[in-house]
């Protein structure tokens, strides 16, 4: 069994099954993905992810959402995010983390400030309601390991992780689990790589982050849920086992994660 910890189930090409959700979710069962948790950016993707989880979720396929704020949004989109509102939107039981939020400083650093005060308020949303954070970070590894600490971020994801041993080292130690998609397949993720090798074992976990990235190894095609055990069977040639174990071992760290929170 596999768990794709991170999907936009909403924003997935659908070209190949002539634009019917339901062949992705079919390949995701054939694939012996049985949990997927999918991923919202903004307020008004809520309605259309908590339908499809409602409408496909089933006793093969256990499916959740996240409810938050994407860091690359507009300033106007991030100022929406009230710790209030926050509250208010993952209240519901098939919610089972806030974000994606973190920080993004690849594509603009002019919005800094409200990207992490956006940043706290997610924090504060999911200490509330007792909620694992999804925590997107790229070039702003300082900052968000800092507000994570100095705001009292317990549990969550580093989500599409892609920085060094020595960082995940440290969100390890603030408590967060370390989420590896199909980048760590890359010839150039030699970092990533050997920050997979030293992870712990019950802190890692696998996602897609479908549609976007490429999908191991299946270069050039749309990505999907159904690729996450490619990403496990990567992983586990670096650990000389086989993609099921590492697909049920972090299956259970998803598990545990929860867990911590009922």
């Amino acid at each position: 069994m596999f768990t794709d910890t991170h999907c936009h189930l909403n924003r997935l090409d659908l070209t190949k099954y002539d634009g019917q959700l339901s062949g992705a979710i079919a390949a995701m069962k054939d694939a012996n993905v049985t949990r997927a948790m999918a991923i919202m950016c903004d307020f008004e993707e809520y309605d259309n992810i908590t339908k499809i989880v409602q409408t496909y979720q089933d006793e093969t396929l256990n499916l959740g959402m996240s409810v938050g704020i994407h860091p690359c949004e507009d300033i106007s989109v991030l100022q929406s995010a009230t710790t209030e509102r926050l509250i208010e939107t993952a209240s519901a039981d098939h919610v089972w983390a806030i974000g994606e939020t973190g920080l993004d400083y690849y594509w603009s650093t002019e919005n800094k400030k409200e990207q992490q005060d956006s940043l706290a308020r997610h924090i504060h949303a999911s200490q509330r309601l007792k909620k694992p954070l999804v925590i997107h970070m790229r070039d702003a590894k300082e900052d968000t390991i800092d507000i994570l600490k100095s705001e009292g971020a317990e549990h969550g994801i580093i989500h599409c992780f892609t920085e060094d041993w020595e960082t995940a080292k440290r969100a390890l130690d603030l408590g967060f689990y370390i989420s590896f998609s199909g980048i760590v397949s890359f010839k150039s993720a030699q970092t990533i790589q050997d920050a997979a090798r030293k992870m712990p074992k019950d802190r890692m976990l696998i996602e897609t982050d479908s549609p976007y990235l490429a999908p191991v190894p299946k270069r050039g095609r749309p990505n999907e849920p159904a690729y996450v055990p490619y990403v496990a069977a990567y992983i586990a040639e670096m650990y000389g086992c086989n993609a099921q174990e590492i697909g049920e071992l972090t299956a259970k760290n998803f598990e545990n994660l929860l867990a911590q929170y009922h």
